[in-house]
């Protein structure tokens, strides 16, 4: 007697078409999850990195405003105020090419070079001739002893407004840092002095000097010049 065949397959031994179908079903069935999970995952990666770049960035712009130092505000024009230990003197405003032998130092008038330096921060020393031009037109020259700590340079740097003002190194200070304007001088021995706000508030764009108003760029950079 010939075996009945069974229900899972036909005589042949081959699958039926249901059972492919329902192998079918099964296949894409289970695709469909595979493809499920891969996009959920996808997801899941996608808002990770997306939280990481918006820290990242926050990051970023925190402490660009906590780390970069805020350049100070001052009224330009002298109110008339006397601030503690300025020297005053008197010296001439003409133009020379050549050399000039001042009588302070650093300088604070008396004959400079036809061009003025350009106002900004410089990590070398600037030539006098120039910087006293820039004096002419109602800049102040803060000048540091070299050997001047690091944080000390940078709370200095925290005190100067954006524009009329030099920054630079200067052997042979009386002190470890001097503001000049035309003819008034300041000596202190710490960033923290306030008479450094007290001497812009002054002296920054006022004062006695001859040219006040003139440009304070567009002229001369001298070497190490950074801002």
């Amino acid at each position: 007697m010939t075996p009945a065949p069974s229900s899972g397959s036909n005589s042949n031994g081959s699958l039926t078409v249901k059972q492919q179908r329902a192998e079918n079903r099964a296949r894409k069935l289970e695709e469909y999850h595979r493809q499920q999970k891969r996009s959920a995952r996808n997801r899941r990666i996608g808002i990770i990195t997306g939280v990481v770049a918006v820290v990242a960035v926050l990051g970023v712009v925190i402490t660009s405003i906590v780390l970069t130092p805020q350049q100070a505000s001052y009224s330009a024009g002298s109110s008339g105020a006397t601030v503690k230990g300025v020297e005053t003197f008197t010296n001439t405003a003409n133009h020379v090419e050549t050399p000039v032998t001042y009588a302070q130092t650093p300088p604070v008038g008396g004959e400079h070079n036809p061009v003025w330096l350009n106002c900004g921060v410089y990590t070398e020393p600037v030539p006098n001739e120039n910087a006293v031009h820039a004096l002419e037109h109602g800049a102040i020259w803060v000048t540091y002893d070299p050997s001047l700590s690091a944080t000390e340079l940078d709370a200095l740097k925290a005190k100067l407004p954006s524009t009329y003002v030099v920054l630079s190194p200067f052997e042979g200070l009386p002190s470890d840092i001097v503001l000049s304007g035309w003819n008034v001088q300041l000596q202190v021995d710490s960033a923290s002095d306030e008479r450094i706000g007290q001497f812009f508030e002054e002296y920054w764009k006022g004062g006695t000097a001859p040219e006040l108003g003139a440009s304070c760029s567009g002229a001369f950079d001298a070497p190490g010049k950074v801002s």
